[in-house]
Protein backbone atom coordinates (compact mmCIF):
# COMPACT_ATOMS: atom_id res chain seq x y z
CA UNK A 1 0.00 0.00 0.00
CA UNK A 2 1.56 3.32 -0.87
CA UNK A 3 0.87 5.82 1.55
CA UNK A 4 2.79 8.83 1.10
CA UNK A 5 4.44 11.31 3.67
CA UNK A 6 5.23 15.26 3.55
CA UNK A 7 5.47 18.32 5.21
CA UNK A 8 3.72 21.77 4.92
CA UNK A 9 7.32 23.96 4.43
CA UNK A 10 8.13 27.30 6.09
CA UNK A 11 7.75 30.15 3.05
CA UNK A 12 8.32 33.86 4.17
CA UNK A 13 11.25 35.40 2.37
CA UNK A 14 12.95 35.26 5.38
CA UNK A 15 13.06 30.91 5.53
CA UNK A 16 15.13 31.19 2.76
CA UNK A 17 17.99 29.00 3.81
CA UNK A 18 15.57 27.29 6.14
CA UNK A 19 13.13 25.95 3.27
CA UNK A 20 16.59 24.36 1.60
CA UNK A 21 17.47 22.64 4.65
CA UNK A 22 14.22 21.21 5.33
CA UNK A 23 13.64 19.88 1.67
CA UNK A 24 17.19 18.30 1.57
CA UNK A 25 16.62 16.50 5.12
CA UNK A 26 13.27 15.33 3.78
CA UNK A 27 14.47 14.27 0.69
CA UNK A 28 17.57 12.01 2.45
CA UNK A 29 14.74 10.87 4.87
CA UNK A 30 12.72 9.16 2.13
CA UNK A 31 9.51 11.76 2.74
CA UNK A 32 7.47 12.08 -0.60
CA UNK A 33 6.62 15.42 -0.59
CA UNK A 34 6.49 19.21 0.46
CA UNK A 35 4.60 21.70 -0.12
CA UNK A 36 4.40 25.55 -0.26
CA UNK A 37 1.22 27.79 0.26
CA UNK A 38 0.21 30.10 -2.51
CA UNK A 39 -0.84 33.74 -1.30
CA UNK A 40 0.60 36.11 -3.80
CA UNK A 41 -1.19 39.38 -2.38
CA UNK A 42 1.20 38.73 0.96
CA UNK A 43 4.79 40.82 0.48
CA UNK A 44 6.77 38.35 2.79
CA UNK A 45 5.53 35.41 1.62
CA UNK A 46 7.56 33.55 -0.95
CA UNK A 47 5.77 33.25 -4.72
CA UNK A 48 4.64 29.34 -4.16
CA UNK A 49 5.75 28.30 -8.12
CA UNK A 50 9.04 30.36 -7.95
CA UNK A 51 9.54 28.40 -4.65
CA UNK A 52 9.03 25.10 -5.81
CA UNK A 53 11.02 24.65 -8.55
CA UNK A 54 13.51 26.10 -6.66
CA UNK A 55 13.56 22.89 -4.12
CA UNK A 56 12.29 20.64 -6.76
CA UNK A 57 16.06 21.74 -8.44
CA UNK A 58 17.74 21.15 -5.10
CA UNK A 59 16.70 17.82 -4.65
CA UNK A 60 16.35 13.93 -6.04
CA UNK A 61 13.36 12.17 -5.12
CA UNK A 62 11.17 14.73 -3.62
CA UNK A 63 7.63 15.60 -5.22
CA UNK A 64 6.32 19.40 -4.75
CA UNK A 65 3.02 20.77 -5.07
CA UNK A 66 1.61 24.48 -3.85
CA UNK A 67 -1.04 23.41 -1.03
CA UNK A 68 -3.20 24.32 -2.94
CA UNK A 69 -2.82 27.11 -5.77
CA UNK A 70 -4.89 30.25 -6.17
CA UNK A 71 -6.70 29.44 -9.61
CA UNK A 72 -8.07 33.00 -10.30
CA UNK A 73 -4.27 34.00 -10.12
CA UNK A 74 -3.03 31.72 -12.61
CA UNK A 75 -5.24 31.66 -15.80
CA UNK A 76 -5.33 27.59 -16.55
CA UNK A 77 -3.71 27.44 -20.05
CA UNK A 78 -0.63 29.33 -18.22
CA UNK A 79 -0.80 26.95 -15.28
CA UNK A 80 -1.31 23.77 -17.54
CA UNK A 81 2.27 25.00 -19.34
CA UNK A 82 3.66 25.78 -16.07
CA UNK A 83 2.89 22.40 -14.98
CA UNK A 84 4.50 20.78 -18.47
CA UNK A 85 7.41 22.24 -17.78
CA UNK A 86 7.90 21.82 -13.65
CA UNK A 87 7.07 17.87 -14.72
CA UNK A 88 9.65 18.14 -17.31
CA UNK A 89 12.58 19.46 -15.42
CA UNK A 90 11.90 17.25 -12.25
CA UNK A 91 11.55 13.95 -13.93
CA UNK A 92 7.63 13.72 -12.92
CA UNK A 93 7.91 15.11 -9.66
CA UNK A 94 5.53 18.24 -9.91
CA UNK A 95 2.16 17.29 -8.45
CA UNK A 96 -0.71 20.17 -8.89
CA UNK A 97 -2.42 21.55 -5.77
CA UNK A 98 -5.87 23.55 -6.81
CA UNK A 99 -8.06 25.32 -4.98
CA UNK A 100 -10.95 27.64 -6.89
CA UNK A 101 -10.51 30.62 -5.05
CA UNK A 102 -11.58 31.33 -1.61
CA UNK A 103 -10.33 35.12 -0.20
CA UNK A 104 -11.43 36.88 -2.79
CA UNK A 105 -11.15 40.14 -0.63
CA UNK A 106 -7.79 39.45 -1.25
CA UNK A 107 -7.70 38.37 -4.77
CA UNK A 108 -9.61 41.39 -5.94
CA UNK A 109 -6.64 43.04 -4.55
CA UNK A 110 -4.29 41.61 -7.50
CA UNK A 111 -6.70 43.48 -10.17
CA UNK A 112 -8.78 39.75 -10.86
CA UNK A 113 -12.65 40.69 -10.83
CA UNK A 114 -14.39 38.22 -8.42
CA UNK A 115 -16.00 35.64 -9.77
CA UNK A 116 -19.83 34.26 -8.62
CA UNK A 117 -19.48 30.81 -6.27
CA UNK A 118 -20.90 28.86 -9.63
CA UNK A 119 -18.78 30.44 -11.88
CA UNK A 120 -15.53 29.61 -9.62
CA UNK A 121 -16.42 26.25 -9.57
CA UNK A 122 -17.13 25.69 -13.19
CA UNK A 123 -13.23 27.37 -14.29
CA UNK A 124 -12.12 25.40 -11.19
CA UNK A 125 -13.55 21.95 -12.50
CA UNK A 126 -12.44 23.63 -16.53
CA UNK A 127 -8.83 23.81 -15.87
CA UNK A 128 -8.75 20.35 -14.29
CA UNK A 129 -10.02 19.31 -17.74
CA UNK A 130 -7.70 21.64 -20.13
CA UNK A 131 -4.36 21.20 -17.53
CA UNK A 132 -4.54 17.25 -19.34
CA UNK A 133 -5.78 18.04 -22.04
CA UNK A 134 -2.52 20.20 -22.51
CA UNK A 135 -0.29 17.20 -21.61
CA UNK A 136 0.92 14.29 -23.54
CA UNK A 137 -2.22 12.34 -25.70
CA UNK A 138 -4.38 15.60 -25.17
CA UNK A 139 -6.18 17.49 -27.02
CA UNK A 140 -6.79 21.24 -26.12
CA UNK A 141 -10.22 22.28 -26.85
CA UNK A 142 -11.68 26.35 -25.74
CA UNK A 143 -14.02 26.11 -22.77
CA UNK A 144 -16.97 28.15 -21.34
CA UNK A 145 -13.70 30.67 -18.89
CA UNK A 146 -10.91 29.23 -20.97
CA UNK A 147 -11.74 30.58 -24.98
CA UNK A 148 -8.31 29.26 -25.79
CA UNK A 149 -7.15 29.21 -29.82
CA UNK A 150 -5.90 26.54 -31.16
CA UNK A 151 -2.84 25.05 -28.85
CA UNK A 152 -0.81 21.74 -28.91
CA UNK A 153 -0.58 19.71 -25.65
CA UNK A 154 3.10 19.54 -24.47
CA UNK A 155 5.04 15.95 -25.04
CA UNK A 156 4.56 15.49 -20.91
CA UNK A 157 2.35 13.33 -18.90
CA UNK A 158 -0.34 15.30 -17.09
CA UNK A 159 0.72 15.45 -12.95
CA UNK A 160 -1.34 14.48 -10.06
CA UNK A 161 -3.94 17.11 -9.21
CA UNK A 162 -5.09 17.29 -5.40
CA UNK A 163 -7.77 19.66 -4.75
CA UNK A 164 -8.43 21.39 -1.97
CA UNK A 165 -12.29 21.68 -2.36
CA UNK A 166 -14.75 22.10 0.51
CA UNK A 167 -18.18 23.23 -0.96
CA UNK A 168 -20.58 20.36 -2.55
CA UNK A 169 -20.45 21.51 -5.95
CA UNK A 170 -16.55 22.35 -5.61
CA UNK A 171 -16.18 18.56 -4.11
CA UNK A 172 -17.89 17.05 -7.11
CA UNK A 173 -15.78 18.34 -9.22
CA UNK A 174 -13.34 16.78 -7.39
CA UNK A 175 -14.82 13.55 -7.52
CA UNK A 176 -15.09 13.65 -11.85
CA UNK A 177 -11.84 15.31 -12.61
CA UNK A 178 -9.08 14.39 -9.63
CA UNK A 179 -6.44 12.62 -8.68
CA UNK A 180 -6.65 13.35 -4.65
CA UNK A 181 -8.26 15.33 -2.48
CA UNK A 182 -7.25 17.52 0.88
CA UNK A 183 -9.52 17.91 3.32
CA UNK A 184 -10.29 21.88 3.93
CA UNK A 185 -9.20 23.16 7.37
CA UNK A 186 -7.21 20.44 8.48
CA UNK A 187 -10.22 18.03 8.93
CA UNK A 188 -8.80 14.41 9.45
CA UNK A 189 -11.56 11.09 9.05
CA UNK A 190 -12.59 11.52 12.56
CA UNK A 191 -14.76 15.30 11.96
CA UNK A 192 -17.61 16.05 10.14
CA UNK A 193 -16.41 17.96 7.60
CA UNK A 194 -14.88 14.55 6.41
CA UNK A 195 -18.10 12.50 6.96
CA UNK A 196 -20.42 14.58 4.37
CA UNK A 197 -17.66 15.56 2.18
CA UNK A 198 -16.48 11.97 1.03
CA UNK A 199 -19.83 10.69 0.09
CA UNK A 200 -20.00 13.53 -2.83
CA UNK A 201 -16.66 12.70 -4.06
CA UNK A 202 -17.27 9.16 -4.07
CA UNK A 203 -21.20 9.68 -5.71
CA UNK A 204 -19.49 11.96 -8.00
CA UNK A 205 -16.74 9.82 -8.97
CA UNK A 206 -19.24 6.98 -9.59
CA UNK A 207 -21.35 8.97 -12.25
CA UNK A 208 -18.77 9.42 -14.49
CA UNK A 209 -17.83 5.99 -14.42
CA UNK A 210 -14.60 6.24 -11.79
CA UNK A 211 -14.17 4.42 -9.12
CA UNK A 212 -13.95 6.33 -5.37
CA UNK A 213 -10.00 5.02 -4.70
CA UNK A 214 -9.37 6.63 -7.84
CA UNK A 215 -9.61 9.51 -5.76
CA UNK A 216 -6.52 9.66 -2.49
CA UNK A 217 -7.29 11.23 0.47
CA UNK A 218 -4.48 13.25 1.69
CA UNK A 219 -4.51 15.17 5.06
CA UNK A 220 -2.82 18.15 5.84
CA UNK A 221 -2.59 17.20 9.08
CA UNK A 222 -0.93 19.78 12.05
CA UNK A 223 0.23 18.38 15.20
CA UNK A 224 3.37 17.95 17.63
CA UNK A 225 5.62 15.23 17.56
CA UNK A 226 6.72 14.87 21.11
CA UNK A 227 9.86 12.74 22.42
CA UNK A 228 7.44 11.33 24.92
CA UNK A 229 4.18 9.90 25.34
CA UNK A 230 1.41 12.41 26.20
CA UNK A 231 -1.87 11.93 28.06
CA UNK A 232 -4.38 13.05 25.40
CA UNK A 233 -3.39 13.27 21.72
CA UNK A 234 -6.93 14.81 20.91
CA UNK A 235 -8.38 17.68 22.08
CA UNK A 236 -12.18 17.94 23.65
CA UNK A 237 -13.19 19.07 20.27
CA UNK A 238 -11.75 16.01 19.16
CA UNK A 239 -9.10 17.42 17.23
CA UNK A 240 -5.65 15.70 16.76
CA UNK A 241 -2.83 17.64 18.75
CA UNK A 242 -0.32 14.95 18.78
CA UNK A 243 1.99 12.75 20.63
CA UNK A 244 4.83 10.56 20.80
CA UNK A 245 6.24 8.71 17.54
CA UNK A 246 4.59 5.66 18.85
CA UNK A 247 1.52 7.63 18.88
CA UNK A 248 1.13 9.52 16.13
CA UNK A 249 2.36 5.62 14.16
CA UNK A 250 -0.91 3.76 16.13
CA UNK A 251 -3.01 7.14 14.62
CA UNK A 252 -1.83 7.10 11.52
CA UNK A 253 -2.41 3.32 10.63
CA UNK A 254 -5.45 3.04 11.85
CA UNK A 255 -6.37 5.92 9.48
CA UNK A 256 -5.20 4.17 6.18
CA UNK A 257 -6.26 0.45 7.45
CA UNK A 258 -9.85 1.67 8.60
CA UNK A 259 -10.83 5.30 6.99
CA UNK A 260 -8.75 4.79 3.74
CA UNK A 261 -6.37 7.48 4.44
CA UNK A 262 -3.64 7.79 1.26
CA UNK A 263 -1.38 10.33 2.36
CA UNK A 264 -0.63 13.08 5.25
CA UNK A 265 1.05 16.41 5.16
CA UNK A 266 2.75 17.41 8.27
CA UNK A 267 2.58 21.17 9.76
CA UNK A 268 4.63 20.85 12.88
CA UNK A 269 3.45 22.65 16.03
CA UNK A 270 4.33 22.47 19.40
CA UNK A 271 7.99 23.59 21.74
CA UNK A 272 10.15 21.03 19.95
CA UNK A 273 12.03 22.91 16.56
CA UNK A 274 10.65 22.20 13.11
CA UNK A 275 13.63 20.27 12.16
CA UNK A 276 13.88 17.67 15.02
CA UNK A 277 10.11 17.17 14.41
CA UNK A 278 10.83 16.67 10.33
CA UNK A 279 13.15 14.05 11.33
CA UNK A 280 10.98 12.23 13.74
CA UNK A 281 8.24 12.24 11.06
CA UNK A 282 10.77 10.91 8.43
CA UNK A 283 12.74 8.68 10.50
CA UNK A 284 10.49 6.81 12.92
CA UNK A 285 6.48 7.58 12.11
CA UNK A 286 6.72 7.19 8.05
CA UNK A 287 8.69 3.66 8.14
CA UNK A 288 6.88 2.32 10.84
CA UNK A 289 3.44 3.36 9.17
CA UNK A 290 4.29 1.95 6.27
CA UNK A 291 5.60 -1.15 7.41
CA UNK A 292 2.55 -1.39 9.49
CA UNK A 293 -0.23 -1.55 6.31
CA UNK A 294 1.81 -3.34 4.16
Amino acid sequence: MNVRFGYGSPDKVRDVDRILRLAAQADRDGLDHVSLSDHPYVADLLDGYAAIAFVLGRTERLSAFVNVTNLPLRPAPVLARTASALSALSGGRFILGLGAGGAWNHITTMGVPELRPAQAVQAFEEAMQLVRSMSDGGRPTPTKHYPIGHLQPAKVAAPLIWTGSNGPKSLAATGRQADGWIPGHAADWLSDRYRWSRPIIDEAALAVGRKPSDIATVYNFPGAITSTPVRRTRDDDGRWIGGSPAQWVEELTDAVLNHGAAGFTLFPTGPDSYDVQLARWGQEIAPAVRAAVN
